[in-house]
């Protein structure tokens, strides 16, 4: 039974699903959207760390943040 609370919970936390809509999905269903979803996060984590350790040299570079204008500042209020 805790493996199904397990379940539950990897759906819940990564995959953004309530408790209700991943108890009220047929066994089955339920099963493969936890097997696509750990595929999909192992996907990710390889994209992040670029694959496999000896690959780094494929490893796609990160697009530069763009130039944010600064902030204007707030007014400075009088007191009566």
């Amino acid at each position: 039974m805790e493996n199904v609370y397990e379940v539950f919970f990897f759906l819940k936390y990564y995959g953004g699903w309530s408790f209700f809509e991943a108890y009220n999905l047929p066994v089955g269903l339920r099963k493969w959207f936890a097997e696509r979803l750990s595929q999909q996060l192992k996907k990710e984590s390889d994209a992040m760390n670029g694959g496999t350790k000896g690959s780094n040299s494929s490893r796609p570079s990160m697009p530069s943040r763009p130039s944010m204008p600064s902030r204007p500042s707030m007014p400075s209020v009088k007191k009566p």
